[in-house]
């Protein structure tokens, strides 16, 4: 997907404008991706084995103990089929082989052979809005040759008073420019809501939901535990293509920019929801016809609350396991409401047996540390493991990976390069896609190589994984706690009570039946907050509360008892408190 600015409609849920509001605990068995964190690897940037300067799965399954290390349950793999990487991945040429970059399909079953000894699931992305152009479908399509003739969004287009051509409506792609791409073997437009090479798949052709439902087939009998569905909010067009209206609320100028228009007629079309259904319907009859492990659903789409949430489908169609939240993945600021009110906006919105999910970054928007701050990381890692449900991490947020600075001459990614010499900052997404950073060593011990595909970013000298192992109080140490956390009931099942104090104090608690509670603190601002009184949010809150993880700087120390009516909270601080049980 792209860069967007996310919908956020914090004003509307009016209960939770002060900040305070309330979920009972979780009742019932979890299920094995419930209780997990899914570590999101770029697979371009994890670690390399042949020194060529892009990671591979040979890199990745070599290292795999580092995910097994962090607590993690799953491995997600951003795509690694068959490309011609005009996207880098997301143009897939042929959804049933690895690309060479990335190695073979012997390593591939290499890696799912050293999860499974490890433990851990890997997820796959899986692309069903667009091909490559490279893809034998499309190039079939092109030629008319049956049955691929209608396997794309193809049209005549308008021809104008004076006789000239004209695309079929005034549609624009997410990366910017028209949406519409004139082919002269077959003589008409196909659609791309993305970049030219990705022509958009017609999913109204049942034959092409078939093809789909194949691949899924094909990469579970390989072993995967899951996949990722990408941009499922863009799978279907209005009929006739009609035009889309001027998006007047977005202040965008430039009628090449995806923002000039309202999307009414190329996203969040209500026949999505059908699709992923059937996605579901097929990964749960695989379960059942094999060892009754659920194989996980996760969608992709920036969508307004309401659209997300019918993405969980119904008891009697159920569709994904985890439609994506992001509402903490918009830059909410240092405002403790608007997290409150972005965490009650999920909480109240999930139907009856839905799950939730917490993430605040991935490979579209830039890392989290460079979002807020470096010091906020270890609160913001705080907020998404120990909240009711599943917990995502994009990699290189556990040592708090900053965005990298990228030149205009090493741009790669296609909508920053769509943007052009003086706005490509604005689109990029390279910032957030650089190596891993291992080690001090030459390239951040990312390759062995003499480049990479992207620049390393500086700092790797003195944030790097091995730097922060060595020190007891570290954001990889602090993360490997709370992932710890997390295995205990209170925080798998246990209910939750979010508070704020001001602008800058956001906390919350977590409480069930006959286990130590837990009280979440964080100072969301730049100034230290002093005598604070939890006393006057929290019913029934013990007076003294023990420290079990802090943030790397703070100058409470695990182990010390506190006290929940006077606390003193440095700026960018968060603490994880034991509480007794009622």
């Amino acid at each position: 997907m792209c860069r967007l600015t996310i919908v956020l409609f914090l004003m509307a849920v009016a209960a939770a404008s002060n900040g305070n509001q309330d979920w009972p605990a979780f009742e019932g068995e979890l299920d094995w991706w419930q209780k997990a964190v899914f570590y999101q690897i770029y697979p371009r940037s994890f670690k390399d084995s042949d020194g060529d300067g892009i990671s591979d799965l040979k890199g990745i399954t070599d290292n795999l103990e580092h995910v097994y290390n962090l607590g993690a349950a799953a491995a997600w793999l951003s795509p690694i089929y068959k490309s011609p990487m005009k996207d880098f991945g997301y143009d897939i040429a042929d959804y049933e082989a690895i690309d060479p970059i990335f190695g073979t399909m012997d390593d591939f079953l290499a890696l799912v052979a050293k999860a499974k000894t490890l433990g851990l699931k890997i997820i796959m992305d899986f692309v069903p809005n667009h091909s490559s152009d490279q893809h034998e479908w499309f190039r079939k399509s092109v030629k008319r040759v049956d049955p691929y003739t209608n396997y794309y969004v193809w049209s005549d287009g308008k021809v104008d008073e004076d006789g000239n051509r004209k695309p079929p409506s005034n549609w624009i792609s997410v990366f910017g420019g028209p949406a519409w791409q004139w082919n002269d073997e077959r003589g008409q437009y196909y659609l791309h809501q993305f970049d030219p090479s990705q022509p958009d798949l017609n999913i109204t052709n049942e034959l092409v939901v078939d093809e789909l439902l194949n691949v899924l087939d094909f990469w579970m009998d390989k072993g995967v535990g899951g996949f990722r569905i990408d941009a499922v909010n863009h799978m279907f067009e209005a009929d006739g293509f009609p035009d889309e209206p001027r998006n007047n609320q977005s202040g965008v100028t430039d009628p090449n920019d995806y923002g000039y228009l309202d999307h009414i007629y190329t996203k969040d079309d209500p026949r999505c929801y059908g699709v992923i259904e059937k996605f579901r319907a097929r990964v749960d009859a695989f379960a059942a016809k094999t060892d009754g492990v659920t194989r996980v659903l996760m969608t992709e789409a920036y969508t307004s609350i309401e659209n997300a949430m019918k993405y969980f489908g119904t008891p009697e169609h159920p569709g994904s396991h985890m439609p994506f939240n992001f509402l903490l993945i918009n830059n909410l600021g240092r405002s403790a409401s608007n997290f409150a009110n972005g965490i009650a906006q999920w909480m109240d919105n999930l139907p009856k047996k839905g799950w939730a999910n917490w993430l605040v970054g991935n490979h579209d928007n830039h890392r989290v540390a460079s979002r807020y701050a470096p010091e906020l990381v270890d609160a913001l890692n705080m907020i998404i493991m120990l909240l009711p449900g599943t917990g995502v991490s994009y990699y290189g947020e556990e040592i708090g990976m900053e965005d990298t600075f990228i030149t205009w001459q090493q741009t790669q990614d296609p909508q920053g390069c769509n943007a052009g010499p003086d706005h490509y900052m604005e689109k990029s997404r390279d910032p957030e896609r650089t190596p891993f950073q291992w080690s001090d060593a030459p390239f951040a011990g990312f390759t062995e190589g003499n480049s990479t595909w992207l620049p390393v970013n500086p700092n790797y000298v003195t944030l790097n994984v091995k730097a922060q192992e060595l020190v007891t109080v570290s954001h990889i140490n602090i993360y490997k706690q709370l992932v710890s956390v997390r295995e205990t009931p209170t925080a798998q099942q246990g209910d939750l009570s979010v508070r704020t104090i001001g602008e800058s104090l956001f906390a919350f608690t977590r409480n069930f039946p006959d286990e130590e509670g837990l009280l979440v603190v964080v100072n969301l601002g730049l100034e230290e907050m002093n005598h604070v009184n939890l006393q006057t949010v929290f019913d029934k809150l013990p007076e003294e509360a023990t420290v079990k993880i802090t943030s790397d700087f703070s100058k409470v120390i695990a182990g010390e008892t506190v006290s929940t009516k006077d606390m003193t909270l440095l700026p960018n601080e968060g603490l994880v408190l034991g509480i007794s049980s009622e």
